[in-house]
């Protein structure tokens, strides 16, 4: 049987009692929807039981209702926002020792002191392990690019959180963002995005959320991604390099590979035709396992990148 939280205040009505209004420069959207916050729970799939769920700026924290509602044991949520404090250690004193917030910034905080709190909820044993870690969030737009391709370059060197060996992130990123990380080869919306996170992981939509489900309400509608790592990574080279060559290639996306390579080098046009690569494709129609070998291939030579 599921755990469940005790009848709690509506989001809605903390928000109102504590006067929280988002904050523009942080790129705030709340969600006050429970039937969309639980069917993104419920639609990701996880295994909540023996995991360490740690999710991403919970604001009020309605996310994190449907995340313990579902049977999670241990979330820990980094807020960056102080704001929120009082709301959250409301939600961890009826939570039974399964939340616990900490106020700092997703980008700079030591994943140590998440796992250190993941440990002590639930009263675990501190030794024990976690079967799995599980990313989630409702993210800032203006900083969730950012935030995905650190999380990116921690799973390729495996440090954090994302030394577990069972680690998947499902996340919420504007629709335009979020259909880039999913694209396959020769979709419209692929680019250099698209290549970074899938030489690591399986990418794709779980759930659309509109604009209007939002407070205050966005220009834009919104897309869950969970992407989840591959048994078999495609990535043979450093992820900064993957990076360097996409970048390239992509800010001159409508040009033939084979004028790409021309300007940067002559030189280099023999190595399309080592990697596999038809030199007459534009870059969105390169699958990414030929990009990541042609990475490869520039990182064992040292060729160095514009």
């Amino acid at each position: 049987m599921a755990l469940r939280l005790p009848k709690l205040p509506s989001v809605r009505d903390l928000t109102r009692i504590y006067n929280l209004r988002a904050k523009q420069q942080l790129s705030q959207n709340f969600l006050m929807d429970a039937n969309i916050t639980n069917k993104i729970i419920s639609m990701a799939g996880l295994e909540l039981d023996n995991a360490l769920c740690v999710e991403v700026g919970p604001g009020p924290g309605l996310l994190t209702r449907s995340l313990l509602n579902g049977g999670a044991r241990s979330v820990v949520a980094v807020e960056k926002d102080p704001r929120f404090r009082p709301i959250l250690d409301q939600l961890q004193d009826a939570s039974a020792g399964r939340f616990r917030a900490v106020v700092g910034d997703m980008l700079t905080i030591d994943h140590a002191e998440i796992t250190g709190c993941g440990r002590a909820l639930g009263g675990r044993d501190a030794a024990a392990a976690f079967d799995s870690v599980h990313l989630v969030g409702n993210l800032p737009f203006s900083v969730a690019t950012p935030l995905l391709i650190q999380w990116l370059h921690m799973l390729a060197q495996r440090r954090g959180i994302f030394a577990s060996p069972q680690v998947s992130m499902t996340l919420m990123f504007q629709k335009e963002v979020g259909d880039r990380i999913t694209a396959g080869h020769s979709e419209g919306a692929r680019g250099r995005l698209s290549v970074v996170a899938q030489s690591l992981c399986d990418a794709f939509r779980i759930y659309s959320v509109p604009a209007a489900a939002f407070v205050p309400r966005p220009k834009v509608d919104a897309v869950v991604v969970q992407l989840r790592p591959l048994d078999a990574p495609l990535l043979r080279s450093s992820l900064t390099t993957l990076e360097h060559l996409t970048r390239m290639l992509f800010m001159k996306r409508r040009k033939m590979l084979a004028r790409i390579v021309k300007d940067w080098d002559p030189a280099h046009l023999a190595l399309l035709d080592e990697c596999d690569i038809d030199p007459t494709l534009r870059p969105q129609d390169v699958p990414t396992e030929r990009l990541c070998r042609f990475a490869q291939v520039i990182e064992e030579r040292a060729i160095r990148l514009p």
